[in-house]
C-alpha cells in the first residue's frame, strides 16, 4: 500500500504500481515507497509521471543487478513431499482458463535459433525419449500467492548441452504459442533445478498448464517460467518478455 505523501496526489505512483510493487517485493524501499519517499531519495520531480516512471525502472534495473550477483547457480531450492503437491495446479495467464487454445502435439516442434550447433527442432517424443526428472517445488506468484507442484522434464542443462548450445553466452530467450515470452540467465538455465517439463504429478501436462512443454524453474518468479513454449534462443543479447517490458524485475529471482 502506497503511504501518503503529506497531501500530495497519489495518482502517478497508482499508474506505476506494477513497478513499484515489484521494487517491494524484492525488499526495496519495503513499504516505504512514496512521492515524499521519492522526493527525497532522488531529487526527482513528483508532478513529472516520465520522471517517477525513470525513477522506478532504474531502482528496478539496479534491483535486478545485485539478485544477479548474490545468486548461487549451485544452491538447491526447498523440496517437498508428494502429500503436499497441489492437484491440478493452479491455472495462470495473462488471460482467463477459457482463453486457452491447446497445441496440437502432433505438430508440435520446438525451433532453435542462435548460439546452437544443431538447430533441427524438436518433437514430442524426442523429449519423451530424453533422461527424465522430477522436482517437488514451489511455485510462487509474482501476486502473491503459491503452491508446491511436482514437475518432471528434462533437465535444461542437459538439453542445452545435446543440441550443442553455446553455454558461455548469456542468455535463453523463449517464445510461445499464445505470443508470451520470457527470457532468463544462463546460470539460471543451468541450474541443478531447471527443466523443461512434460508432466505434472507424473501425468502428462494438462493443455491449460503449458502442454506440450513449459519452464519449470525453483529459482525464479512464475512468470518467468514460460508454458506452450514453441522457440528457444540462446544468445548474448537480452530478450525481453511479456511482463518484463511492463516494468516487472527482469531477474525476478526468489
Amino acid at each position: 500500500m502506497f503511504k501518503p505523501a503529506g497531501g500530495v496526489d497519489q495518482t502517478i505512483l497508482s499508474e506505476q504500481a506494477h513497478l513499484v510493487a515489484s521494487i517491494n517485493r524484492r525488499g526495496l524501499l519495503r513499504g516505504a515507497v512514496s512521492l515524499g519517499a521519492l522526493t527525497m531519495l532522488t531529487g526527482c520531480d513528483v508532478s513529472n509521471d516520465e520522471q517517477v516512471r525513470g525513477v522506478l525502472k532504474r531502482v528496478s534495473a539496479w534491483n535486478d543487478r545485485v539478485q544477479t550477483t548474490l545468486f548461487d547457480p549451485n544452491k538447491l531450492a526447498p523440496t517437498y513431499s508428494e502429500a503436499e503437491v497441489l492437484k491440478p495446479p493452479r491455472y495462470n495467464a495473462y488471460y482467463p482458463i477459457d482463453k486457452v487454445k491447446p497445441v496440437d502435439r502432433t505438430v508440435w516442434r520446438l525451433e532453435l535459433t542462435g548460439l546452437v550447433s544443431d538447430k533441427r527442432p524438436w518433437n514430442v517424443s524426442q523429449f519423451a525419449a530424453m533422461p527424465q526428472e522430477e522436482w517437488i517445488i514451489r511455485h510462487v506468484c509474482v501476486e502473491g500467492w503459491d503452491y508446491v507442484g511436482q514437475w518432471s522434464g528434462v533437465n535444461l542443462r542437459v538439453f542445452l548441452e545435446k543440441i550443442g548450445a553455446d553455454t558461455t553466452a548469456a542468455y535463453v530467450n523463449f517464445r510461445c504459442a499464445d505470443g508470451y515470452t520470457s527470457s532468463i540467465d544462463m546460470p539460471t538455465a543451468l541450474h541443478p533445478q531447471t527443466i523443461l517439463a512434460t508432466k505434472y504429478a507424473r501425468e502428462t501436462l494438462a493443455d491449460p498448464f503449458g502442454a506440450p512443454l513449459r519452464l519449470r524453474t525453483a529459482t525464479k518468479l512464475g512468470f518467468k517460467n514460460p508454458k506452450w513454449i514453441t522457440g528457444l534462443e540462446v544468445s548474448n543479447t537480452r530478450g525481453g518478455g511479456y511482463w518484463e517490458d511492463r516494468g516487472y524485475n527482469w531477474f525476478s529471482g526468489l
